[in-house]
């Protein structure tokens, strides 16, 4: 799984998999319908619905569970400890490379922002609520 799939899926709960999964039970013929929020249940058969998560809410809470101070909103690093994911630089230099970053992987600074607000936004692209001090 991408670096980046493995961050939605500790948001989302069960990634892009558990998606396709739902996709595949509603569209079945005779299949019995998975277990859906109620903005899905009011979509079309075989149609993907947005899942809307508050991503503070799971991000806070995981942070919390770390028993470290964590900036994640304002942090790659911080967010991906929170995860429980890999933060080294190798793995940050292939979230990069996922994120299609176009500069230089070693001015980790500019890198680490850049991938932070890349993050944030497709998480809301993705149905992630953000508070409103996360600009994206």
């Amino acid at each position: 799984m991408s670096i980046f799939g493995s961050i939605m899926g500790a948001i989302f709960g069960h990634g892009a998999q558990a998606k396709t999964a739902e996709t595949t039970a509603t569209a079945a013929p005779g299949a019995a319908p998975a277990s859906t929020s109620s903005a899905s249940a009011s979509a079309a058969p075989g149609t993907p619905a947005a899942q809307t998560v508050d991503v503070a809410a799971i991000v806070d809470k995981a942070a919390a569970a770390t028993g470290e101070k964590l900036d994640w909103r304002t942090s790659i690093v911080d967010l991906m400890k929170a995860l429980g994911l890999d933060s080294s630089l190798a793995a940050r230099k292939e979230l990069a490379k996922e994120l299609h970053y176009t500069g230089d992987t070693n001015n980790t600074a500019t890198m680490n922002v850049w991938l932070h607000q890349q993050v944030m936004a497709k998480l809301a692209a993705n149905g992630g609520k953000l508070p409103a001090d996360i600009k994206t």
